[in-house]
């Protein structure tokens, strides 16, 4: 197969750069950190559920020059009215949950000034003016050097991390670090959020969607490339994931710290537990390794949610002509401001409840992206193999079950 140029990679690292956020961060280091590697399981179950609905995304952009809006609206305008709500209900607090925890990591690693507000409203104009001003391009060649660098740090984090458990022994023996399933309630509810968001919420599919036409490859060769971007970008997410889990088991599983909810204390705990665990040294490794990871899920996420609702609105007919992406932008900038500043005691529950609906609604993206692929526009060469519709279906039946246990949990 004629290899890919680096050039060529593009919308597959922006997938992974909106992906590497608070799951793996946060949620993957906690993972490590309170059941050693017994979740590891469930990292790879999910990745492999998830995956062809993911996959979906960037090969519906290639083959039909669409996104996959277009193929929700081509379900019916009620299944794009219920992707419009849900994103407007969700985007606001999402976007300032990672912004939080960006400028957590910022307050460790630069100082200045220690109001995470302030932080966060910087960190969100720094994004915005970089997407209003470069768009895609420059967001493109961005993503490529914050991933490299997250990869580089992150690897090096967990080859000194192994270093240091080896020569003192570690936290505990290998059995230790291999057990703890989930049993109780509130274990299981995490277990379920953390599959949830693991690698990310499935509508990030249709983000990858409108970031591979912006890409503006067509023809076989594009399908081809899409693909392997995707690849890329999906494995390098599956890895880094494991590479945070890992950081979490070797470094404070056993410990006995508990952490806090809040995006900025949690940011602290953590450079902090790495310094004590590994050293002085480790705190501008980790410091690099946390704040690249934040910062590419805030910028991403800052272009993504404006970029689907202009496309959405446009086919629902209600957006506008032009600088709808602008407007979205604004939008998302005012709300997270306004979070930020009169809305922060409900953080918790306004991330909470956003994690409950990225999760529960994971069902309704993997049967609307499948049922965009059965569109018999679609040419024969180019629809799903009997081998992905048959992971497609049982995935379908596994996030439906999982929604069911979730919800049982709850009552």
């Amino acid at each position: 197969m004629k290899a890919v140029p680096f050039k060529k990679l593009g919308p597959g690292l922006l997938f992974a750069g909106a992906a590497i956020g608070v799951s793996h961060l946060v949620q993957s280091t906690r993972a490590g950190a309170d059941f050693g590697f017994g979740l590891l399981w469930a990292l790879f179950l999910v990745n492999i559920i998830k995956y062809p609905f993911f996959q979906m995304g960037p090969r519906y952009a290639s083959v039909t020059g669409k996104s996959l809006l277009d193929g929700y609206y081509k379900l019916g305008k009620p299944v794009l009215w219920v992707y419009f709500f849900l994103t407007l209900g969700t985007m606001f607090t999402i976007q300032t949950a990672v912004t939080i925890v960006t400028a957590g990591i910022a307050v460790q690693l630069f100082g200045i000034s220690n109001d995470i507000a302030v932080w966060s409203v910087a960190i969100t104009l720094l994004c915005a003016a970089i997407l209003a001003i470069g768009k895609y391009r420059i967001l493109d060649k961005l993503m490529k050097v914050i991933i490299i660098t997250l990869t580089i740090s992150t690897l090096f984090a967990v080859f000194f991390a192994f270093r240091e458990s080896v020569t003192n022994q570690g936290t505990g023996t290998t059995t230790d670090l291999i057990q703890l399933l989930p049993t109780d309630g509130a274990a299981i509810a995490f277990l379920i959020a953390f599959m949830g968001w693991m690698p990310a919420p499935l509508d990030i599919s249709i983000w990858h969607s409108l970031w591979t036409l912006e890409k503006r490859d067509k023809g076989e060769e594009a399908v081809r490339n899409s693909i392997f971007d995707f690849n890329v970008g999906y494995v390098g997410a599956v890895v880094l994931g494991v590479c945070f889990m890992t950081l979490g088991a070797l470094v404070m599983y056993g410990s006995g710290e508990t952490f806090s909810s809040k995006g900025g204390v949690f940011a602290g705990q953590l450079i902090n537990m790495y310094t004590a665990s590994l050293g002085t040294w480790a705190t501008v490794l980790i410091g690099i390794a946390a704040f690249t990871t934040m910062f590419s899920t805030t910028l991403t996420t800052l272009d993504a949610s404006p970029r689907a609702l202009e496309a959405t609105t446009r086919l629902l007919g209600i957006g506008f002509k032009k600088k709808g992406y602008l407007f979205w932008l604004f939008v998302l900038i005012l709300g997270t401001c306004v979070i930020l500043f009169f809305l922060i005691s409900e953080m918790g529950v306004l991330v909470k409840l956003a994690t409950i609906l990225s999760f529960l609604t994971a069902p309704f993206y993997a049967i609307c992206n499948y049922l965009a692929f059965r569109d018999k526009e679609i040419p024969e060469a180019y629809r799903l193999s009997l081998g992905m519709r048959v992971l497609s279906i049982v995935s379908i039946i596994a996030l439906v079950g999982f929604s069911i246990w979730y919800v049982i949990t709850l009552f």
